[in-house]
């Protein structure tokens, strides 16, 4: 089993195309054609990592944290990063990092701290935009169901929880074969007029390489003649946090003193109670403030997340409960959910769960 075949389906789940613009997601020290002596998962990249990876006889560190963020000029060893990356070089091993393209899955980072929490209805908080596009192409009578249904099986025409999605319509298109054509249809050198369908399906930029690849197959044309759009929808199965309901309202002491032993966290920091009962809940693993609005819109009763700045908590406005557990809290049940999805996967080879703490930040 080569780190290609690992990578491949990690991003499976969480696609590339979905890490935020700031991100580095991805293969970031290795080589994709090695083979998999086993997969350390973690949170952080750290020197100790890399030390555990090498005892352990993991060759493939998979963290959810980037070792590296932004570009580096030079490699000496000066901090934690550099010294990392060429601990990790020396020693042939190789590092994964699955981030934000992991936050913005609806069955991702939000979605296992939604289950320990024990969430019911849950959905994206705040769902993107600009990663549906529609792909409009012609097609022959004759040919209009193959194609269809290869479009359909390589993922196009999903909206929502319905599948097999598309528009059809009537016309006629017309073409003039040339010299070195091949043409399905219609003679060299004359105009040709075909009765087609054109025919419309959706789908999530991800999967637009085996649609077209998908196309090109059933499609009879030499050519084919196709038209792709960038939509402005959202999508509902990708963005950043997550809401959804308490089976029974619980009161608000009562809730946070409860998702301290669920968070294994020192420390919940919370804005004024306002003696209301806790039935909807927002999340958001990592730094999360930037979605309190959503929360509050979307009339969640308490937003747990991770980094909120002192002048930040004013904003609830005692509209909403926000509850800090703080950042490393919030996210550390992605470890256990790598190792679950990785080890469903893949049974050549050993598959670990950290035993380092790599949360910089200590309680008293």
């Amino acid at each position: 089993m080569t780190i290609q075949e690992v990578t491949n389906y990690l991003e499976s789940i969480a696609p590339l195309q979905y890490q935020e613009s700031y991100d580095n997601a991805g293969l970031i020290v290795g080589n994709y054609k090695d083979d998999v002596s086993g997969v350390l998962v973690c949170l952080d990249s750290t020197e100790e990592i890399v030390d555990e990876a090498i005892e352990r006889n993991c060759n493939l560190i998979v963290a959810h944290h980037p070792i590296v963020f932004s570009g580096l000029k030079k490699i000496t060893g000066k901090n934690y990063v550099e010294k990392t990356v060429i601990k990790a070089i020396k020693n042939d091993i190789a590092i994964y990092a699955i981030h934000t393209n992991l936050d913005n899955m609806l069955n991702g980072v939000n979605e296992i701290i939604g289950r320990k929490l024990g969430l019911i209805n849950t959905q994206v908080l705040s769902q993107s935009s600009n990663n549906l596009r529609k792909l409009i192409t012609y097609v022959p009578l004759e040919y209009v169901e193959k194609v269809r249904d290869s479009l359909f099986d390589s993922g196009a025409g999903k909206i929502g929880n319905y599948d097999e999605c598309s528009f059809s319509s009537m016309g006629e298109g017309t073409f003039r074969a040339g010299d070195n054509t091949n043409a399905f249809i219609g003679e060299k050198g004359k105009r040709h007029l075909e009765t087609e369908q054109k025919l419309e399906v959706i789908y999530a930029i991800d999967k637009e390489s085996a649609i077209l690849s998908s196309l090109s197959n059933s499609h009879p044309y030499e050519v084919v003649a196709y038209d792709i759009l960038q939509l402005q929808n959202s999508n509902s199965d990708v963005g950043a946090g997550l809401i959804g309901d308490l089976e029974n309202g619980i009161d608000e002491i009562t809730f946070l003193k409860s998702l301290k032993i669920t968070m294994k966290t020192d420390c919940v920091r919370y804005t004024e109670l306002g003696g209301r009962q806790i039935k909807k809940v927002a999340v958001c693993g990592g730094s999360g403030s930037f979605l309190l609005k959503d929360a509050i819109r979307q009339k969640a009763d308490v937003f747990i997340t991770g980094d909120f700045k002192y002048h930040e908590f004013f904003d609830a406005e005692n509209r909403i409960v926000i509850a800090d557990v703080g950042h490393f809290e919030s996210e550390q049940y992605t470890i256990e959910l790598l190792v679950d999805k990785l080890k469903e996967k893949f049974t050549t080879f050993a598959v670990c769960f950290t035993e380092v703490n790599t949360n910089p930040v200590n309680y008293l």
